[in-house]
């Protein structure tokens, strides 16, 4: 076997066409496809359970994985990397950080852990799903895409009412004060959280890059562009939003890119996502990406002292340590 891609949020509007993509193109590859509901009463998780019957000779599993718990995920990681030590399923290849969440009409919203449902979904939990699976890639190595966003940059979101920022008290990002402006400070805890998952793979790239053992993994922020159709704006957003993505947006994309080149939609991105993950797109480096070019994040991500107060905090939050990571020098 190739090895095995592992998709997070994999019913997701971008993960279904990419799923697709790799049966279609590398069927060779064992697919580890993590949904919070596996069940068929999902009509996303049974979308995507149709798109796997199309392709029997294709080796891939649904598996459920609740990123608002973190015990689901160290659970789901320990599981799994037992699969693989004892070669029920091969070595990682890939891994797609893609699932991602925002709410635009409510207060935050806080998990069993303690912290804003929107930031542990887009940032702690695939902070410590990533750092669990470090030992359970092939000896050649393989590729982490850790999905960013135009949000995480200030002024560029259309969205975006308040600047996203690394506060000087980091706690502010897991615990966010309410708004009265909703769907302002909604966009701000998302942005904010691609802001953190940006910033985070710089300091995590250095790291991977001192370990002899595992400098042959990549991680590479991917920001798959302005995806008109995601499936973000059919829930937990305004119903002016939604009507105005969905009958003005879409039907005039085409007239819409010359203005805002970054909207896309997400069968667009599938492709790339899937190519970028498998090394076959700036093999071996180590970027950010604005689409599939190399491109500067934002200034504030790229701040060193920042990307290391976080990537601390990270490790405190995703409750990883020396006994749960091959990452052994993020400690010294």
């Amino acid at each position: 076997m190739a090895g095995a891609i592992l998709i997070t949020g994999a019913n997701g509007t971008l993960a279904i066409p990419a799923v697709e993509y790799l049966f279609r193109t590398y069927p060779k590859y064992t697919a580890i496809l993590t949904v919070r509901d596996d069940s068929d009463n999902y009509p996303t998780t049974r979308k995507l359970r149709e798109t796997i019957s199309r392709y029997p000779e294709v080796d891939a599993s649904i598996r459920k994985l609740d990123l608002t718990s973190l015990s689901s995920v160290h659970d789901f990681a320990t599981t799994l990397s037992d699969e693989i030590i004892a070669k029920r399923v091969p070595p990682l290849k890939a891994i797609l950080c893609n699932a991602c969440y925002w709410n635009l009409v409510g207060d935050p919203e806080t998990t069993s852990d303690g912290y804003d449902k929107t930031f542990q979904i887009n940032h702690i939990s695939q902070v410590a799903l990533v750092l669990r699976l470090l030992d359970n890639f092939a000896l050649d190595g393989g590729r982490i895409v850790m999905f960013s966003s135009e949000a995480h940059s200030p002024g560029r979101a259309i969205l975006e009412k308040f600047p996203p920022v690394i506060p000087e008290d980091l706690n502010l990002l897991v615990r966010p004060v309410a708004n009265v402006d909703k769907a302002g400070a909604g966009f701000h805890r998302y942005g904010n959280s691609k802001l953190a998952i940006t910033a985070w793979t710089y300091a995590f790239n250095r790291f991977l890059e001192k370990d002899p053992s595992l400098k042959r993994i990549t991680a590479v922020t991917y920001n798959p562009g302005s995806l008109v159709d995601s499936r973000l704006f059919d829930r937990n957003v305004a119903t002016s939003t939604r009507l105005l993505v969905q009958y003005i947006v879409q039907p005039l994309l085409p007239l819409a890119r010359h203005q805002y080149p970054q909207m896309r939609l997400a069968s667009e991105s599938a492709a790339d996502a899937i190519e970028l993950a498998l090394d076959h797109v700036h093999p071996g480096e180590r970027y950010y990406l604005e689409l599939l070019e190399k491109d500067e994040s934002s200034p504030e991500s790229r701040d060193e002292v920042k990307q290391e107060r976080l990537w601390i905090k990270s490790l405190e939050w995703a409750k990883i340590n020396k006994t749960n990571t091959a990452l052994q020098n993020a400690f010294e």
